[in-house]
């Protein structure tokens, strides 16, 4: 429960996550190093600001000094610093030093000028940080070094190029997920177009190792399912079809009995024996939809054909709805897919409704009724093989069980996807969605 209430803070996509994961460790990193750097050039700025400052107030003190007096004031531009500056006179008044800049710059200009000048700082203000020392010469005459501590400044340059780095750093990361992702992107596609006949989407095996030894396994993994689903109906319709035989002699020797109640029961359970291997040959050939050679076909007239063969035979079928553009299709599975919807809608509900139309990225059929429908925990298992919804084993109210399952293997076989949902007000809709290529 715990990794649960974390894991919700997380993006839901792995892509995402890699994403985030890998850019806040860059960032994080960056951030690091930036900081370590900017932290040693403000220690040596710092300590070049002491030692400069040791080392001009030195000579510019004894410079001023040995001058005559009258000479001073045209010297102190050319000894102008940019952090401190010299002026003759007693200075401003000010505070005793705070900062632990200021006392430490003070006392390295002490110590540098040594005892044969007194000093005397005081502080002028606090932000920024200015304060000033006072010198006397040794003719008793007042000089004032005004000290304003500053490391050197950044480049303007600098955020540019530090704004580049982070971009650049992160168009690292995304390039790297999307690497990493692409082919589980791929691997998923093809998991949900894989087929029964082992006709879905090949993955290529070239890229790194990894990728190349997953693609490699599923491509093995749908050649075996194909292997293990041909052999299983291979033997389904073995069996049906040599079932037959025996079932057609025993027929036949029913009929030649005498009139008798026996008899017809016989007969009659022969009838639905038949019926069931007749739908297990179905159901097993069914596998093979994806054998017919696909054509560009015109839907529009295709199921007005279909719907029209219904309607001369006196069954209640409508059609709606048109689309604009042909489908590329193989149309002999399609007219098996919705001619056995059709039929299971005029089994259960007396007639049905034909509707076509445009989507996005496929053609929709539709096949409506108002029949007692199926219940919501039911949809999906009424399209397994000889899954039925009555129980008992009559033919005439609870069919075979094979219906809907053929239906579903066939559109697997074209491609399409076939979806069942119940009707409001009542009824039951099959959509067949064919998606365009």
């Amino acid at each position: 429960m715990r990794a649960h209430a974390g894991s919700r803070w997380l993006p839901r996509s792995m892509a995402s996550r890699l994403y985030a994961i890998l850019a806040g460790g860059l960032l994080l990193a960056h951030a690091l190093s930036f900081g370590l750097l900017f932290y040693e050039r403000y220690e040596a700025a710092s300590s070049m600001l002491m030692t400069n400052l040791e080392q001009d107030v030195v000579v510019a003190v004894n410079l001023l000094d040995r001058l005559p007096p009258d000479e001073r004031a045209y010297w102190l531009p050319m000894l102008r610093r940019r952090t401190f500056h010299y002026a003759l006179g007693e200075g401003d008044p000010g505070t005793p030093l705070e900062g632990a800049t200021s006392r430490q710059m003070a006392g390295t200009i002490a110590s540098a000028l040594g005892p044969r000048y007194t000093t005397r700082a005081r502080q002028l203000s606090r932000d920024p940080e200015r304060f000033q020392v006072q010198v006397r010469l040794r003719d008793g005459s007042p000089v004032v070094i005004d000290v304003q501590p500053s490391v050197m400044p950044l480049a303007r340059w600098l955020p540019y190029l530090l704004a580049l780095q982070l971009a650049v750093l992160l168009l690292c990361a995304w390039a790297a997920v999307r690497l990493a992702t692409r082919p589980l992107a791929r691997l998923a596609r093809a998991a949900e177009n894989v087929r029964p006949d082992g006709d879905g989407e090949r993955l290529g095996t070239d890229g790194p190792i990894e990728v190349a030894q997953a693609a490699g396994a599923f491509n093995a993994m749908q050649d075996r399912i194909a292997r293990y689903m041909k052999e299983r109906l291979q033997i389904l319709a073995s069996i049906s079809h040599d079932l037959q035989t025996p079932i057609t002699r025993m027929k036949l020797r029913a009929e030649s009995m005498d009139e008798a109640p026996e008899r017809t029961k016989l007969l009659d359970d022969l009838d639905q024996m038949q019926h069931l291997v007749r739908e297990g040959i179905a159901y097993a050939r069914s596998a093979h939809g994806s054998d017919e050679p696909p054509v560009r076909l015109d839907l529009n007239a295709f199921l007005d054909s279909l719907v029209c063969d219904y309607r001369d035979t006196g069954r209640p079928v409508n059609l709606d709805g048109r689309i604009a553009a042909p489908v590329v299709t193989r149309p002999h599975a399609l007219r098996r897919v919705v001619a056995n919807l059709i039929d299971n809608a005029l089994k259960y509900a007396g007639a049905a409704e034909v509707d076509l139309r445009d989507e996005a990225d496929a053609v929709a059929i539709r096949i409506r009724d108002r029949g007692p429908g199926i219940p919501e925990a039911e949809l999906a298992r009424v399209l397994e093989p000889f899954y039925r919804l009555e129980a008992s084993r009559n033919r005439d109210t609870g069919g075979t069980g094979l219906g809907l399952a053929i239906a579903q293997q066939l559109a697997e076989s074209i491609g399409a996807t076939l979806m069942l949902r119940n009707r409001d007000g009542g009824g039951l809709e099959a959509m067949v969605r064919l998606r365009r290529a």
